[in-house]
C-alpha cells in the first residue's frame, strides 16, 4: 500500500462516529476532493470498452510511455466498500494530447492509447487500469480524470495526481485544493515487478455525495 493511499485509509477507518459527528471542515480531511470533468471528456463512447488504455482493439502495438497499473477501492465515508459501481479515467496520451477533436492538432496522437477506460467495483469495492504515468499537459501538471458513477446519481469526479510530482505546485486545479487536503488527490507511481508494467499506483475513491462539487474548477 503506498503511503498516500494509507494516509487516505486510516482517515477513513480512524472512526466514522467520530466523522459524522465532527464539523464539515474535519469530515473533509476523509473525503476525496472533487474536480471538474474538464473539457475533454469523450464527445461519444470509445468502441474499446475495457480497463486497458495501453491497447486499440484492432492494433497490434502499445501504448507509449511508462505503463502503469492504477488500482485501489471505492469506500463510502464508514470505510465500506462500493460494490458495483461504474468507474472511467481519461488523460493524455505520452505526447500529451487527448483523444478528443478539441484538443490541439499540432500534436501527433499516439494510436496506441486508448484515452479512456472503465470498468466496475467488485464486491470489495476494489478496480483496476493498465495505462500510463501521465505527462504533463500545456499548463497542467501529470495528471488523470477519474470519475465515479451510481445509477441515478451524480458522478463524482476528480483528478489523480503524481505524488512529488515538482509541477504539481505550479498547477492552478492543484493548489486550489486546501494544503492539509492534497495528500488525499496524490497517487505513488512505484516500481511494479510485471513484464508489460514498470509501474503501479494505489489511488482509493472516498464519497459522500453531500459533499460532491468541492473544488470544481473547469480546466484540462
Amino acid at each position: 500500500m503506498s503511503s498516500h493511499s494509507g494516509l487516505r485509509r486510516r482517515l477513513v477507518l480512524g472512526g466514522s462516529a467520530t466523522l459524522l459527528s465532527a464539523p464539515l471542515a474535519a469530515a473533509q480531511r476523509a473525503l476525496t476532493p472533487s474536480q471538474m470533468l474538464g473539457p475533454f471528456y469523450p464527445v461519444t463512447p470509445p468502441l474499446h470498452q475495457d480497463n486497458d488504455l495501453t491497447r486499440v482493439e484492432g492494433r497490434s502495438g502499445r501504448a507509449l510511455g511508462q505503463i502503469a497499473d492504477l488500482s485501489g477501492r471505492v469506500l463510502d465515508l464508514d470505510g465500506r466498500p462500493l460494490a458495483g459501481l461504474r468507474v472511467e479515467i481519461w488523460q493524455c496520451d505520452a505526447n500529451g494530447r487527448y483523444r478528443h477533436p478539441r484538443d490541439r492538432g499540432d500534436v501527433e496522437e499516439d494510436p496506441n492509447f486508448q484515452g479512456f477506460g472503465h470498468t466496475v467495483t467488485d464486491a470489495e469495492g476494489r478496480y483496476r487500469f493498465r495505462t500510463i504515468r501521465p505527462v504533463p499537459y500545456p499548463g497542467r501538471t501529470p495528471h488523470i480524470h477519474a470519475a465515479v458513477i451510481q445509477e441515478g446519481t451524480r458522478p463524482f469526479v476528480t483528478q489523480i495526481y503524481v505524488a512529488g510530482e515538482p509541477l504539481n505546485l505550479r498547477d492552478g486545479l492543484f493548489t486550489r485544493v486546501p494544503e492539509a487536503l492534497r495528500p488525499l488527490l496524490l497517487a505513488d507511481f512505484v516500481p511494479a515487478d510485471d513484464p508489460v508494467a514498470t509501474l503501479a499506483a494505489e489511488f482509493d475513491f472516498v464519497l459522500a455525495p453531500v459533499l460532491a462539487g468541492l473544488f470544481e474548477a473547469n480546466t484540462a
